[in-house]
This record gives structure tokens, sequence and C-alpha cells, in this order.
């Protein structure tokens, strides 16, 4: 089987769509401008999705103040340093930078909503075809 998307209920899929086409590199496969709003998001090869939607309103988790290695989304960066200032001046928020003993660099990052994004340059790629 192959994986098609993982979903997470957010406060403003609409919002935190625009803002992951404009800064991500996403593009919205499919939408319903209804509630619960949701969005398929796609990377830029288009075969990885994420969907984000609305419902319940009442249920959306508090990202912002959940430890990122709980959940985040993590992003391949060839320069994951001009990545992170490009995204900390749309509005993201600074958390944490690492260069692992493998050879990885790592940059946490959460966007205005609070949602954890890591952008990773790893020193081997760990996805087949890269």
């Amino acid at each position: 089987m192959k994986l098609e998307h993982t979903a997470f209920n957010v406060a403003d899929p609409k919002g935190v769509a625009a803002w992951y086409e404009q800064n991500l590199g996403m593009k919205v496969v499919r939408r319903n401008d209804a509630p619960p709003y949701m969005h398929f998001l796609a990377d830029d090869s288009g075969s990885v999705l994420i969907e984000i939607y609305n419902k319940p309103p009442d249920q959306v988790p508090d990202y912002a103040s959940m430890d990122p290695l709980i959940f985040h989304l993590a992003f391949v960066s060839t320069d994951p340093t001009a990545d992170k200032k490009r995204l900390l001046e749309a509005g993201a928020r600074f958390v944490d930078e690492t260069h692992t003993d493998a050879g990885d660099h790592l940059v946490m990052v959460r966007d205005p909503w609070g949602h954890a994004l890591q952008l990773c340059r790893r020193k081997k790629s760990m996805l087949s075809g890269s």
C-alpha cells in the first residue's frame, strides 16, 4: 500500500493553505470552500499530500503548546538557513536548529498558527529517487 495523505484539524484551514502555497511551495489539489473547509495540498513532487480541515472546531489541538517533536511536518530543504530566514520574514517563529552527528542540518520553526515545521537537509536522503 502507498500512503496517500496525512490529515490534521486546524483552526484556519483557508489561511494555512494560502500560507503553505505562498511559502512552502505546496499546491492545493482539492478544496471545499464550505465547512469543514478541507484542503488537500501536494508537495512540489505531487506525490505527497497533506489534508487540513476544521472539524470539529472545538477539537483543534493546541499545536502551539505542543513540543514540536510530538507533531511536525518535515520538508526537504537544500538550504535550511536561507529557508529559515525566508519563513521568519513571512511570519514563522524560530524554535531550534540542529546539526546531527550523521551530518544532517535540521531547523524547526512554527508557522503563524503555531504548527511545527522542520526543514531538513540530509547528508544522505531517506527518500527513494532523491
